[in-house]
């Protein structure tokens, strides 16, 4: 005869297999040969490779809102499906652009203005010095965009984007914040200002301006140096050598700028 059984005894809890499963799935889909074999596919596709980060998916149109679902999905870990979603909507996007859904019709000159390594200097100079700073140089950036005839769009943390009717009126402002910004001294500390232009046809929506004219202004700031204006192509065409002097050209190798679109430095004359 078997043992009677202890009534006192607890069984054990069944295998969870859809929890097991939901592991094994999450772990395939990090693989560091998955993840990066799906970022090798999006280097293929159409449009910008780096979609899903916070400067491409600001606009309310359905690629940018299904982009920022995807991209906030899992942020703590590599995913070669995310990759792979966000490649599909990178596409879309480019697809969209390319028969000119969700552009404008009339030429912006798109400002972006950036404080060179402000996160570093703001973690040791501390909260009360950098806001400090901040206030200082947005003040420059009000006075000079107002100046030019200019609209500031928004502050993007340490820095900011604006919109005039012309290059000329773009860059004026851009040298015009430098030069403010070169007088400011906050703890000893002088700040270094970086600036783009870029002209395009970017959509109005209320106050802000989207598109990939918007993407591609962004990439050109993060291309310059501290104390630099650097132009793109289609900027340069508007300007003329009687106010400015201009730096040798180059190809603008930043991720998600168009293949051939260069960029060239701008100087006061």
């Amino acid at each position: 005869m078997s043992a009677d059984r202890d009534p006192t005894a607890e069984e054990s809890p069944p295998p969870d297999k859809p929890g097991r499963l939901r592991e094994r799935v999450r772990s395939t889909d990090s693989r560091p040969q998955l993840v990066a074999t799906a970022k090798f596919i999006r280097q293929l596709l159409p449009g910008d490779e780096r979609y899903g980060d916070a400067l491409s998916t600001t606009g309310e149109g359905a690629p940018d809102r299904i982009g920022r679902l995807v991209s906030e999905a899992q942020p703590d870990r590599p995913s070669a499906m995310r990759e792979l979603s966000l490649g599909a909507l990178q596409a879309w996007q480019a697809l969209s652009e390319a028969q000119g859904r969700g552009r404008g019709t009339v030429d912006v000159a798109i400002l972006f203005t950036d404080i060179v390594g402000f996160s570093t200097w703001a973690l040791e100079a501390g909260d009360e010095a950098a806001l400090e700073l901040l206030r200082q140089v947005a003040r420059a950036e009000d006075e000079a965009v107002s100046a030019h005839s200019g609209s500031l769009v928004k502050r993007l943390g340490d820095g900011s984007m604006s919109v005039f009717r012309a290059a000329r009126n773009a860059v004026g402002a851009a040298l015009q914040v430098q030069a403010g910004v070169e007088e400011i001294t906050v703890r000893g500390h002088r700040p270094r200002l970086r600036a783009g232009v870029h002209v395009g046809r970017p959509r109005r929506v209320g106050r802000d301006y989207l598109g990939v004219d918007v993407n591609i202004a962004a990439r050109v700031v993060q291309s310059a140096k501290g104390g630099e204006v650097l132009v793109s192509d289609p900027a340069l065409e508007q300007l003329d050598a009687a106010g400015f002097t201009f730096g040798r050209k180059k190809r603008l190798s930043a991720r998600g700028a168009p293949r051939g679109l260069a960029v060239c430095r701008v100087t006061a004359r």
